[in-house]
């Protein structure tokens, strides 16, 4: 490829120490904020699941009070005065036996929300690996074209030489020279230009990728991700896109959300009792123990509406949550068509480049011979010399969206991940921490141990 090649002398790189595309999306996999900030997320999001199981377990309460107690006064005859110290020391015990399953559907929204929360991952890993390949192959391009502008100012700047010399000779007029001169300063500026695109493409690189750019490599398509047909893409992308997943396991939770609220218009069942120690609560030196169970059913009559009106207000965001379930799956299928478009487009631009160039390279090759002999003038040569250059540049660029559109269609159908890449990389393991964390009773460090 050309732009393999391009790059590869504009940056000096060797085989044996280039970076390849794969390597590049390794590291971004292990290292990119935005991904690992996501991977937090979900282990946040994780915790929903313990938090919902409480509501199956006991809650344990030890209280104590101390203070003084002084009175006096009169009684039968006799004046008096009294100092206590009350003081009391006790546990309460409250277990929920009945809630109108609540605690039921809280957990399997929880767990639904889990679910969810790891498409939401899944997306976000397949939109940075895609960021990295834009990044790389930004990067090739922008080296390759600031390489064809730098040439190109050497050509011109030997063309416009060859010009002052035949001025000279009174081969040619000040016209030519001054045309030449024109070329070459316009040459220059591009070369400028080609210079600030490739900071910005390096300056993206390192906020992707994690490191600047050092002897990057060719980068391929990944055909072997892409199916065989554009019927044959939007099947599996409808069928395993994270999005539309993440959407659905979002209406699954909103409908669950329903039943959680009608959960408090139903009647509940409990259990407290309590065991307490108090001294000096009616005479000073007296010690009681006293131990309670009590079983409490509350049964909702009338709540004013509120519960009522909040039943309705779940049913309402639950048919939202279907209603963007539909609207992902047609903007996943717009994104397939599109992505599917742009390759059949990239791989006709490589072959209408490629022929553009050999041909523009002939043309040139004559138009010199031809101005020997006094048949061409020297914008001629400069013109074609320019066609010539954009053409390159034109093959640089089908390059690059050829690798680029190639990956975007496995990232279309949600097949862009670390693991269908087979990068050198340990995979997350999402279920790893909620397994870690489903059923912990108490702890207040994270299984990483802050």
């Amino acid at each position: 490829m050309a732009l393999a090649g391009l790059a590869a002398a504009a940056l000096g790189a060797a085989p044996a120490q280039a970076e390849t595309i794969a390597s590049a999306l390794a590291r971004a996999y292990v290292g990119n904020p935005s991904l690992g900030a996501q991977r937090a997320s979900v282990r946040a999001v994780d915790e929903n699941v313990p938090r919902a199981l409480s509501g199956y377990r006991p809650t344990i309460t030890v209280g104590a009070n101390a203070g003084t107690s002084w009175a006096q006064g009169h009684l039968s005859g006799q004046n008096y005065r009294q100092t206590m110290f009350p003081r009391s020391v006790g546990v309460q015990i409250n277990q929920n036996l009945f809630d109108g399953f609540r605690t039921t559907n809280s957990t399997r929204q929880a767990e639904t929300q889990v679910l969810g929360a790891r498409e939401g991952l899944r997306d976000v890993e397949s939109s940075t690996l895609f960021a990295g390949v834009q990044s790389y192959m930004n990067v090739l391009r922008d080296t390759a074209i600031l390489d064809l502008q730098r040439n190109n100012v050497d050509v011109l700047e030997e063309q416009l030489s060859q010009t002052r010399t035949r001025f000279q000779v009174g081969e040619v007029t000040r016209t030519d020279v001054a045309q030449a001169e024109s070329r070459l300063a316009a040459a220059r500026s591009s070369v400028s230009a080609a210079e600030s695109n490739l900071q910005t493409s390096i300056a993206t690189y390192r906020q992707i990728i994690g490191i600047e750019p050092r002897h990057l490599a060719q980068g391929a398509p990944i055909d072997r991700l892409v199916p065989r047909s554009l019927t044959n893409a939007v099947q599996v992308g409808l069928e395993e896109h994270p999005a539309i997943i993440a959407a659905l396991h979002a209406a699954d939770a909103a409908d669950i959300q329903v039943k959680i609220v009608e959960g408090e218009l139903a009647p509940t069942l409990g259990v407290s009792g309590s065991l307490v120690q108090a001294y000096d609560n009616q005479t000073p030196g007296d010690r009681a123990l006293n131990a309670t169970i009590v079983a409490q059913l509350n049964v909702p009559i009338y709540t004013g509406g509120e519960t009522h009106a909040r039943v309705r207000q779940a049913k309402e965001t639950a048919g939202q949550r279907r209603i963007e379930a539909d609207a992902t799956r047609d903007q996943v299928r717009a994104a397939i068509v599109s992505a599917w478009g742009g390759l059949e487009a990239a791989k006709a631009s490589i072959r209408a480049s490629q022929a553009q160039v050999d041909a523009a390279n002939i043309a040139l090759i004559g138009v010199r011979e031809e101005a020997r002999v006094g048949q061409r003038t020297t914008l001629d040569i400069l013109n074609q010399q320019q066609e010539l250059l954009n053409a390159r540049v034109n093959l640089v660029v089908a390059q690059r969206d050829r690798v680029v559109a190639s990956y975007l269609v496995a990232q279309s159908i949600g097949r862009l991940s670390a693991r269908s890449l087979n990068l050198n990389v340990r995979l997350y393991n999402a279920k790893l921490h909620y397994d870690q964390v489903r059923d912990l009773p108490w702890g207040l460090r994270t299984p990483d141990g802050r």
